[in-house]
């Protein structure tokens, strides 16, 4: 399937695109979008899927519309497959080969955009996927959505030094809630914390909820505007 995909371009494309990206474990599909020009500022968002045995994928409906929010904010956006997701190759490793993934396509980022402020960005174990790497690619924000804390081991991860939003519904059935809750509490410094009532874990009839939130959270760290 991988084959379909044409090979990933020399630069950052000017128009939504679709294309294969050499990763640690051979391709990941990879689909980028821009602002409109006028919008534009000098930075690129990275945003990761839920579990890739549960189902999730770059077209999970909230990692679209967390994509929907970074663009209309400004930044360049990339969203891609976990290795053994759609045409991405490979097979599930626990978060560890995910977190060579990620790597694999921020390095392809700085690469094409490279003055950019690199935001990170994830749902659920997406969410845990860039949380553990945020320090060590030294991201200029994050964003993680319905953090599986209690699913996934939060206490050996190096916590972020850039600005770090958390979004969390209160009705959420697959993470518990409190949980999230009681783990921020235990940060220094803490994240923005968003709590959303009447949410659970796909945030159903929330998207457009979830979409004004993030933007309006995260208005204050926006780069400056792209030049050119």
């Amino acid at each position: 399937m991988s084959d379909s995909l044409p090979p990933a371009p020399a630069g950052f494309p000017d128009s939504p695109s679709q294309f294969a990206l050499p990763g640690p474990a051979g391709t990941l599909e990879v689909a980028t979008a821009v602002p409109d020009p006028g919008e534009a500022r000098e930075g690129t968002g990275v945003i990761c899927h839920p579990h890739p045995q549960q189902g999730g994928s770059l077209r999970n409906k909230v990692v679209t519309m967390l994509e929907r929010s970074l663009r209309e904010s400004g930044l360049a956006t990339v969203r891609f497959n976990f290795r053994g997701v759609g045409a991405s190759t490979g097979e599930f490793d626990q978060g560890d080969g995910e977190s060579g993934d990620l790597t694999a396509v921020t390095q392809w980022v700085r690469k094409v955009h490279p003055g950019d402020a690199l935001w990170l960005a994830g749902f659920s174990f997406g969410s845990y996927v860039v949380l553990r790497n945020a320090r060590a690619l030294a991201a200029d924000a994050l964003i993680t959505v319905a953090p599986p804390v209690g699913r996934w081991e939060f206490g050996e991860v190096a916590m972020p030094q850039c600005p770090w939003l958390v979004v969390q519904g209160e009705d959420d059935e697959v993470v518990t809630p409190q949980a999230v809750f009681d783990w921020i509490e235990t940060l220094d410094p803490r994240p923005v914390l968003i709590r959303m009532p009447d949410t659970g874990h796909f945030f159903h009839r929330r998207l457009m909820d979830l979409r004004g939130a993030v933007k309006n959270a995260i208005r204050g760290w926006l780069p400056p505007p792209r030049q050119g």
